[in-house]
């Protein structure tokens, strides 16, 4: 059944009562205060039960779990009216008509408020039957509740207040037909009990959502178990039942719906098992508070006339017992309620305590979290600097839809990510397990850095290899050759000096031109190792490679700097010009050097087309390399579309 049918039916039963309320206002506020109060009140809660029955099947269309809240809604407000009308028949006689037949044919109303209850529970959470067993339930309790209204037309006792002088206009039952009266009374209620059935089977079943969903549900169970525990207390002392208990009635009355309210639209709202258990560590305390106040009160009583002096001594005795209760119970009860939160704290400290006596590593939390909480998908996540997001202790990549943060100091350090444990439990256990995430990442950063250091190590030691490679090829192709040419020629020469044979004035030349150019090659060779240029700074260093280029360059770099850094800044900056040039389709680029107390910042930025990431082996990764070799840091920013930056932190002693 989709939203049109059970929307439309919610909507008409709202209209209805917003019209009928209004009619039904007017004759309460004639009435009385007291009636006025009683019925804004109850037709509060009931307008409220049957939008919140409109707002459930408006997210859930196929489910008649909504349509049932509107009904039970609907029925709240049609027993309030009834009410309001009969006070006002009562103290305003012969104003309004009032038929006895009709009175009689209401006044077993009530029961269907039950019958609508029993729906919601056989129907809650999924809006299906629990089995095909099932089916003649729903049916059999409309069968049984029509049967109770007409019974109850011929019924003997009075009506309720305050219709009990109006004669009933049907005669009492008698003989089989009372018998059979009976035996459908106690088939009802029997029937209306065995409703909690479906409840019981489908928490066993059910897992995630709806067991979350059915833990919503106790709460309002909760209530109701409650509130005969506080009537009794309150008739024990008071001899009546008064505020306490019209109160915890009225939140019982209350507690239902909206506990299917909540579970149908945000079962994720708050901790579910943390509700649960603080609701029953309450519920106990206030029924034994109660059951010591009514002991003492009754005790003392029995010794002391001033019943101030009674009160206060029973007030102290029952704070004396509830110091040291609450606290206990709360244990008691978490040990049982509330075992996944308990579980993993207990585990944190367990590997807590195996990591001071060095019998575990920090790195085994995601274990000993998966097997407390019985999540084997469970993955704790890092924030680890250079990474591109969370990363467990091993660098693999940490990701899903749910992800709670793990925060210490304020400051974001980590993730817990599950699809199957709920976040009010992920989050209980990422505060408790925060200070091992920050060890665990600390120690994942420095591995990390380590094995950094470890590569760079090796890619220098690689790069030093094909450098030293290069310029033995180098010398041996060129100037070595160019060299060994001259000797051969200047041994010519000498050979042939004095017998003219040999055109000594044409092999000077040649030799000359070999040494020239073999200068030539030896200063190509030396510029690759440090630019001859530098002798003038830096900026002269950077100004001839820059002129040259049809890319706008702004320099912006100080006169001085040290030897050493000035040699790293020049291939740190020319290295990324460079690249801007050819690859980033750049229209400016910008060089910036800044010095400060302990270091010197060199930043060059362009505005071209970004995506740039050092691989190995390419210009950028032996940046990386060359910066890390002096103890400084290099960080590239280039996002698709936006430019690139590059920004390199060479320390400095003064």
């Amino acid at each position: 059944m989709r939203w049109p049918r059970w929307g439309a039916l919610g909507t008409f039963l709202i209209v209805v009562a917003m019209v009928a309320g209004s009619s039904w206002l007017l004759i309460a506020y004639r009435t009385g205060p007291h009636t006025l109060r009683n019925f804004v009140g109850l037709a509060a809660i009931g307008t409220a039960i049957a939008v919140l029955g409109l707002a459930v099947s408006r997210r859930e269309p196929a489910n008649p779990v909504g349509a049932i809240l509107g009904w039970i809604g609907a029925i709240a407000l049609f027993l309030t009216a009834r009410d309001v009308y009969y006070n006002a028949v009562v103290h305003n006689p012969g104003r309004l008509p009032l038929d006895s037949r009709v009175v009689a044919w209401l006044e077993e109303s009530g029961w269907w408020l039950l019958v609508a209850v029993a729906f919601l529970l056989i129907y809650f959470p999924t809006g299906r039957l629990v089995s095909r067993r099932w089916r003649p339930v729903p049916p059999a309790l409309l069968a049984l509740g029509v049967a109770q209204q007409v019974f109850g037309v011929r019924a003997s006792e009075p009506f309720l207040s305050p219709l009990r002088d109006l004669p009933r206009p049907y005669r009492p039952l008698t003989g089989g037909l009372r018998f059979v009266s009976d035996v459908e009374f106690f088939a009802f209620l029997a029937l209306c009990l065995i409703a909690i059935v479906p409840v019981v089977i489908r928490y066993r079943r059910s897992t995630g959502k709806v067991r979350a969903q059915l833990k919503w549900l106790m709460l309002a169970g909760l209530a109701a178990v409650l509130y005969p525990f506080v009537c009794g207390a309150e008739i024990i002392v008071t001899g009546d039942t008064g505020i306490v208990a019209t109160i915890v009635g009225i939140v019982a009355l209350v507690s239902l719906p909206a506990s299917v309210g909540v579970a149908m639209l945000r079962y994720d709202l708050y901790d579910v098992d943390r509700v649960v258990a603080d609701s029953v560590t309450y519920g106990i305390v206030m029924v034994v508070l109660l059951g010591t106040y009514a002991v003492a009160a009754v005790s003392l009583g029995l010794v002391v006339s001033d019943s101030a002096a009674v009160a206060a001594a029973a007030t102290a005795v029952c704070a004396l017992v509830l110091s040291p209760l609450r606290s206990r119970l709360q244990r008691s009860v978490d040990r049982r309620l509330y075992p996944p939160r308990r579980a993993a704290l207990l585990a944190i400290e367990d590997l807590q305590r195996r990591i001071h006596t060095e019998q575990a590593q920090p790195e085994e939390l995601e274990s000993a979290l998966r097997t407390a909480l019985r999540d084997p998908a469970l993955r704790v996540g890092l924030l680890v600097p250079g990474a591109s997001g969370f990363v467990d202790a091993a660098g693999t990549p940490v990701s899903g839809p749910q992800l709670v943060p793990v925060m210490l100091g304020g400051a974001q350090i980590g993730v817990l990510a599950s699809d199957t444990t709920s976040p009010a439990v992920l989050r209980a256990v990422a505060a408790g397990a925060a200070s091992l995430v920050e060890v665990t990442r600390l120690r994942a950063e420095l591995a990390g850095a380590l094995r950094e250091v470890e590569a760079s190590r090796a890619r220098l030691v690689q790069a030093g290899d094909a450098e030293r490679r290069r310029l033995e090829r180098d010398l041996h192709d060129g100037a070595q050759q160019r060299l060994v040419s001259l000797g051969m020629a200047m041994r010519l020469a000498q050979r042939h000096l004095g017998d003219g044979s040999v055109d000594v004035d044409g092999l000077l030349d040649q030799g000359v031109a070999e040494l020239t150019t073999a200068v030539a090659e030896l200063r190509q060779i030396a510029h690759g190792l440090r630019p001859a240029s530098l002798d003038d700074g830096l900026h002269a260093a950077l100004s001839a490679i820059t002129q040259s280029m049809p890319i706008p360059v702004r320099l912006q770099i100080p006169s001085e700097l040290p030897e050493e850094l000035a040699t790293t800044a020049y291939f740190v900056a020319a290295e990324a010009v460079t690249n801007a040039a050819k690859y980033a389709n750049a229209t400016s680029i910008a060089v910036r050097v800044a010095r400060s107390t302990g270091e010197v910042r060199v930043l060059i930025e362009d505005d071209g087309c970004g995506g740039a990431a050092p691989r190995p082996g390419s210009g950028l990764s032996g940046l990386l390399d060359r910066v890390a070799a002096v103890g400084g840091s290099l960080e590239l920013r280039s996002p698709a579309g936006r430019g690139t930056t590059i920004e390199a932190v060479l320390p400095c002693g003064s």
